[in-house]
């Protein structure tokens, strides 16, 4: 007889408590607690096992820890239980992505039909190959520059169009809808939605990422999800996403509300916001703020133009009070006075100069008018010239029949000689 059979009372219908689960009829079916006693009495003779796994959760309450182990080549998981008598003989350093073996006792709860196993001992395998292989991504990307602020693009100061990448009727998109809203009234937004975990997260998150930056009018994206443990949150670490990301025209905004082990989606996109509602609030001006620095700005114009104005008023003042620009008549009439007898001075220094000029003119004409031959000839002289042009100053220079040009005071005659006259002739 096996844990699912029970003894019964030949004849008579047995109790329902007393029903085996394999003997149970519609007239006598067996009650929920026989079901959970006889699968806790089957599963309590199974053995401890060696199981190795992921560390995809880590909750400690009252001392004991709940967790779950997640199978590192699939998505299987099982649920863990450590309790406080346990938890000393365990690293104390254990945390998500640990990748860990663990000695484990199939558990059936009776009263909540909850089916886990307990941990007798745990230990370290090293980093999980989750954890691993994002650390070789994050590294891979920084080497390539894509965490680099230099090739972050900053964000407008007031976006007409803000678009919201969520999940479906989700808190983070009331919470990015309300906050943008109470801060900026007239704000507008175009929402895509996609799953923000499982396997359909990246490729819907890609999509709604590639038609949002491909609209001229949104100025701005926003990813947002309301937080989770570390396994949820995988795809928003994926290469595939991360890349998209970097090469948007848009600037992004990662709002993932994950404070601790943020996905790699943080450091990539253009601004990281802790929560939806810190991405609203550094998107978003407050427009009651904006109001009263536009008013306080007015005030400080207003005032310093006063100030200037007042200050020009008073050097205009200031100036017209000087004599010269109270009673510039006498200044005129002495300026006037002055010039006129500059003018006057240099009229009687032109005058003298020229009458110099003049007397010393007529002494030089006289002077020529002496020493010019034009005078001599005047006086009855007159000057040969021979035929090649020379002055005849020596009768044996023109020998009888040379040709002469006689040059007298009125004109010149042609003459023939006729040879040297002697002297005692």
């Amino acid at each position: 007889m096996t844990v699912f059979e029970a003894a019964a009372v030949p004849g008579e219908p047995p109790p329902a408590d007393s029903v085996a689960p394999r003997d149970s009829r519609p007239d006598a079916p067996t009650s929920v607690a026989r079901l959970n006693s006889t699968i806790r009495d089957f599963i309590a003779r199974w053995n401890t096992v060696w199981v190795e796994g992921e560390i995809t959760s880590w909750n400690v309450r009252a001392g004991n820890v709940f967790a779950r182990l997640k199978d590192s080549r699939s998505d299987a998981q099982i649920s863990i239980r450590v309790w406080s008598s346990v938890r000393p003989r365990i690293p104390n350093d254990l945390a998500v992505g640990d990748h860990v073996i663990a000695a484990v006792k199939a558990d059936y709860f009776v009263k909540g039909g909850d089916f886990s196993f307990i941990v007798s001992a745990m230990k370290h395998v090293g980093l999980g190959d989750q954890l691993e292989r994002l650390e070789k991504l994050r590294a891979q990307l920084r080497q390539e520059g894509l965490f680099d602020e230099a090739r972050k693009k900053p964000l407008p100061f007031l976006p007409h169009c803000i678009g919201l990448i969520t999940g479906e009727k989700s808190d983070a998109e009331k919470d990015v809808h309300r906050n943008a809203e109470l801060r900026w009234p007239q704000v507008h937004f175009r929402t895509e939605y996609a799953a923000v975990q499982g396997d359909r997260c990246v490729p819907e998150t890609l999509a709604a990422l590639k038609r949002l930056d491909a609209d001229p009018a949104v100025d701005v994206i926003i990813i947002a999800r309301g937080g989770g443990d570390p396994q949820t949150l995988l795809g928003f670490s994926d290469e595939r996403l991360l890349r998209a990301v970097a090469a948007c025209s848009t600037p992004v905004v990662s709002a993932i509300g994950h404070e601790n082990d943020h996905p790699l989606l943080d450091d990539v996109a253009d601004l990281r916001a802790s929560t939806p509602t810190d991405a609203a609030k550094r998107v978003v001006p407050d427009v009651g703020e904006q109001r009263a620095a536009i008013a306080q700005l007015r005030s400080r114009a207003t005032g310093r133009l006063t100030h200037r104005i007042s200050n020009d008023i008073a050097q205009l003042e200031q100036l017209r009070s000087r004599p010269v620009l109270r009673s510039p008549a006498p200044i005129i009439d002495d300026r006037a006075q002055e010039i006129w007898l500059l003018s006057s001075r240099g009229r009687d220094t032109v005058n003298r100069r020229f009458d110099t000029a003049q007397r010393a003119t007529a002494e030089l004409r006289a002077s020529l008018r002496a020493l010019s031959p034009a005078a001599t000839l005047a006086r009855g002289y007159a000057i040969a010239h021979l035929d090649d042009g020379r002055i005849l100053r020596d009768a044996a220079d023109a020998p009888a029949g040379a040709g002469l040009t006689v040059t007298v005071d009125r004109g010149s005659v042609r003459a023939r000689s006729e040879g040297e006259i002697a002297e005692d002739a």
